[in-house]
């Protein structure tokens, strides 16, 4: 047994820790609330019915546009976060996750970086992967039909992916980085999220969006 003044450290000590974690939850956003689109806002181009929601799921389905988190004001940005939702792909489902972006009426998104959501598309580039940076080739971290965990953690310059809790990018931006071809402007800074929808055909759920602030 524990003298009693390693029980009362042990104590001050779990208190703190409780005290902290409370603080940190403090701190998450919820940014889909599971009845509405509200705080999120699509692309011009979206065609009509390309996001909807149905029993608690933000569906993607088919057309070709980008939903944008916009936030309550408008103004939504993060920079260090850590992002979590859970998605499930369909038969050849072809999205994306964009962070550090911005709102654009149509076209790719010219900032930030994608996080390849695709199990059968014919795009190699799959689940898991930091599109045409840091790629998941041929065979994705999660099968389609099946709800997966995607976690997004962007901390400064190093940028870090895990789909069920299993790592699949660490990637530390270079300071003198030069994006891909046909990727400028996607370099870090601060921005939001955008949801893709590729091309007809796109039918990918997610669900418990939220993000966390970091320092």
């Amino acid at each position: 047994m524990l003298p009693r003044a390693s029980l009362r450290t042990l104590a001050a000590t779990a208190g703190v820790l409780l005290t902290a974690a409370a603080g940190f939850a403090a701190d998450a956003v919820t940014l889909f609330d599971g009845k509405s689109l509200a705080g999120w806002k699509p692309s011009k181009n979206s065609p009509e019915g390309t996001y909807k929601v149905a029993d608690g799921v933000l569906q993607v389905r088919g057309g070709q546009g980008h939903l944008y988190y916009v936030g309550a004001d408008g103004k939504a940005s993060f920079k260090n976060f850590e992002f979590t939702a859970k998605v499930k792909t369909y038969k050849t489902a072809n999205s994306g996750i964009y962070f550090h972006t911005a709102y654009q009426d149509a076209g790719w998104p010219s900032a930030g970086y994608e996080c390849q959501v695709n199990a059968t598309h014919k795009d190699n580039k799959k689940t898991g992967g930091l599109y045409a940076v840091k790629d998941v080739l041929d065979v994705a971290a999660a099968p389609d039909d099946e709800w997966f965990d995607y976690r997004i953690r962007v901390e400064g310059k190093r940028i870090q992916i895990w789909i069920n809790g299993k790592q699949t990018v660490d990637f530390t931006e270079p300071a003198d980085w030069t994006p891909p071809k046909g990727m400028a402007g996607r370099k870090l800074g601060t921005g939001t999220f955008a949801l893709q929808a590729h091309d007809p055909g796109c039918k990918v759920d997610y669900k418990d969006i939220k993000v966390e602030q970091l320092p």
